[in-house]
């Protein structure tokens, strides 16, 4: 299995944590990072597990403030060749930069993805219309739209397009984001924690990837060996690996 989408410079004790994640059967991480300091740890996470620690980094909207684009920017540009995707990017429109200035970003930091030839881990709470649309005006050729719980109708889209969705063991409890992934056709579909956010109180680390694979399995009425064949593949293609 491979972890599609982990924070890992926020977790506490990561060796144990890594260790813990090959023991459940994890072959990979993907390691995204949010603002410099985060891109910094990830770099340094990924040259320490080499193989297993893939580092994607980003400035997410959550991030922004007007006096932090220009260096965040100037170091995804420095950096990006050295990573296997851009991310985590994207909008928010529950964040407080002002969603001016998030497009104005998110612009950016897709022409550099096109630029580099780096897939997009994006971020679209909220803002899944909006942020498809720019994707695509973009002319991003890989892009996985992290967490999806929007509208069906985005996700139609997203799918139709080419583009990834990618499930969490948010699926044991969130009603939109069962939805989506019921929906989406399994090819298009990415496993990931988003580690380490809490779900139901409880912290979460990557070995939780078999949660996520458990509860897909279970919404799209599929052997979970499938499921797991059929993911680990969709991630190796996405982030060519």
């Amino acid at each position: 299995m491979i972890d599609t989408h982990a924070h890992l410079n926020e977790i506490e004790a990561i060796s144990k944590a890594l260790q813990r994640a090959k023991d459940s059967g994890i072959s990979g991480i993907i390691a995204v990072g949010m603002e410099v300091a985060s891109n910094c740890r990830t770099l340094d996470l990924a040259a320490g597990f080499p193989e297993f620690v893939y580092p994607a980094i980003g400035y997410h909207p959550w991030s922004i403030t007007p006096a932090t684009i220009d260096e965040n920017l100037e170091f995804v540009e420095a950096n990006l060749a050295g990573c296997i995707a851009l991310g985590e990017v994207g909008l928010d429109y529950k964040a407080k930069a002002k969603k001016k200035i998030q497009w104005e970003v998110f612009s950016k930091l897709l022409s550099m993805a096109k630029r580099h030839h780096r897939p997009v881990i994006v971020h679209s709470r909220f803002s899944h219309s909006r942020s498809h649309q720019m994707v695509l005006n973009e002319g991003i050729e890989k892009a996985v739209f992290h967490w999806y719980s929007g509208p069906l109708e985005t996700l139609e889209k997203i799918t139709t397009d080419g583009y990834f969705v990618s499930a969490t063991p948010a699926l044991v409890y969130s009603s939109p984001h069962q939805q989506a992934m019921k929906t989406a056709p399994i090819e298009r579909i990415l496993v990931e924690t988003d580690s380490p956010v809490e779900y139901q109180g409880k912290i979460s680390e990557p070995a939780q990837l078999t949660t996520t694979l458990k509860e897909l399995s279970r919404i799209k009425e599929m052997d979970t060996e499938e499921v797991r064949l059929i993911t680990t593949e969709n991630a190796k293609r996405f982030f060519g690996i």
